[in-house]
């Protein structure tokens, strides 16, 4: 978790003494264990494990992309724990969209390796996409059904980002049974959405909600 916004907001709360908590899921950044041998199911526990065991009283959760997602499971498994969500690019029901959106070299490559290495703007060499990642990840799916969370949810999305659709974060307002969600589109944002200006609009979102 040394990336731009993680650090930006460890900083933000820590300046105004609000608790943080912060981590790598497994296969991550500095946590153990390997990227392609995980599942979202994997990394899901992590994070319960974590609220469970390391955060304290209800949480405002931030998750970026399959953060974004994982946030969203939390709240369906602990519901009382969370006081509001807020996401960028949330990359809800990722794994049934890429199997949806399989190029057949895709295809040809996790038929004859188990593994897909994915190409990506952010990683040279691609990023591993496993079958048992895409085949676990559908029992996580969320947009099938109502979302039952009621509290606050903000999203930022940049209208420039090629991993996750702009549009489906205004599917995952649709599917949430909360109607106090808001959602800001950023035209010239890409997925990441790391650049200052980005951040600043973060933490204005973590400030509020505070």
């Amino acid at each position: 978790m040394t990336g731009g916004k993680a650090v930006s907001l460890g900083a933000f709360c820590r300046d105004r003494g609000q608790q943080y908590t912060r981590f790598d899921y497994r296969g991550h950044g500095q946590s153990g264990g390997v990227f392609a041998d995980s599942t979202v199911g994997d990394w899901l526990k992590d994070a319960l494990t974590i609220l469970d065991s390391v955060a304290t009283g209800p949480q405002i959760v931030v998750g970026s992309s399959m953060g974004g997602w994982i946030a969203f499971l939390l709240a369906r498994a602990r519901p009382n724990r969370i006081a509001a969500i807020i996401t960028v690019a949330p990359a809800v029901d990722m794994t049934q969209r890429t199997l949806a959106n399989l190029p057949d070299d895709a295809k040809h490559q996790l038929g004859e390796k188990g593994v897909w290495m994915r190409p990506s703007q952010y990683e040279p060499a691609g990023y591993p996409i496993t079958q048992k990642l895409l085949e676990e990840g559908i029992n996580h799916n969320l947009l099938s059904d109502p979302i039952h969370f009621d509290g606050p949810v903000r999203i930022l999305h940049g209208m420039q980002d090629d991993a996750v659709p702009w549009w489906l974060s205004l599917d995952i307002s649709d599917a949430l049974i909360s109607n106090d969600v808001k959602i800001t589109f950023v035209k010239d944002a890409d997925h990441r959405m790391s650049r200052p200006n980005d951040i600043k609009r973060l933490l204005k979102l973590v400030d509020a909600l505070s």
